[in-house]
Order: structure tokens, then C-alpha cells, then sequence
């Protein structure tokens, strides 16, 4: 009984692993397959996706908890992600390019404004401040800019 065991859970390993690595070939194929607009609209969602995910831990700052570094950090991930999104936005069609486009610049000011607003500030209690009010209004950027572009 032992034996049978040993086999059957040797057989249910073996396909798992087949299972998992015929999704990753499919997947692969069907990467290869995507237009050159599909690929673009990937780009963006993804670009889209991790913007979102940087504003979520820039709002969780407070000013107690908000530094430069961490401010940095995630404003130039989010400038990463702008630039993927405008550099993918050539591949679009033209409604979408546009719609796309608007989102980027606009989202775009919003990141810089907060930059100065981060940097001018005149004493360290008023830099936490105006920082945690700067990235509040970046995050209803955001919600008035990519939030509604469809990704779905």
C-alpha cells in the first residue's frame, strides 16, 4: 500500500510540473502572438497598475513617517512607469493613444509639483506637511487620470 502511495504521489508531482510548465510555454506563445498594440496596452496596465501601487504607499506616509528618501524612491518608480507608458504609447490606436497620453501628462505635472513642493518647503514640520498634503493630491490625480482608463 506503501509502494502505491509513493507511485501515485510521484505521477501527481510529475503532472503538476507539466501542467505549470505548459502554462508558462503558452503563455510565451501567446506573447509572441500580441499585436504590437496589444503589447502596448499590456505595457500601460502594467505601468498603470504599479502607479497605483506607488501612490497606496506614498498616502500611507504620514508626517511622522514621511522622509525624503522614501518620497524619492517612489517618485522616480512612478517616472519610470510614466516613461514606460509614454514610450508604449505610440503602439496604441489613435483614441487610445490619446486618452493615454492626456492621463501621462497630466499625472505627469502632479509628480512634479510634488517634487518642488517637497524640496521648497521652508522648515522640516512644514516639509511633512505640505509632503502628506502633496501626496493627497497626487493620489486624486491619479484617481482623475489612470484610475479611469480601462484596463480590464
Amino acid at each position: 500500500m506503501s509502494d502505491m502511495r509513493t507511485v501515485s504521489s510521484a505521477f501527481a508531482v510529475v503532472m503538476l510540473t507539466l501542467a505549470i510548465g505548459a502554462c508558462g510555454d503558452s503563455s510565451d506563445e501567446n506573447a509572441a502572438q500580441q499585436s504590437p498594440e496589444q503589447k502596448a496596452q499590456a505595457t500601460v496596465c502594467a505601468a498603470r497598475a504599479d502607479i497605483g501601487t506607488q501612490v497606496d504607499e506614498l498616502t500611507s506616509l504620514t508626517a511622522a513617517t514621511v522622509t525624503k528618501d522614501a518620497v524619492t524612491h517612489t517618485v522616480d518608480a512612478i517616472k519610470t512607469d510614466l516613461s514606460d507608458i509614454s514610450s508604449a504609447q505610440e503602439d496604441l490606436s489613435s483614441d487610445r493613444r490619446s486618452e493615454v497620453e492626456a492621463a501621462n501628462k497630466a499625472f505627469a505635472s502632479s509628480v512634479e509639483g510634488i517634487k518642488s513642493e517637497f524640496l521648497t518647503s521652508l522648515s522640516a514640520t512644514d516639509a511633512k506637511a505640505a509632503a502628506v498634503t502633496a501626496l493627497q493630491q497626487l493620489e486624486t490625480s491619479y484617481k482623475e487620470t489612470f484610475a479611469p482608463l480601462d484596463c480590464g
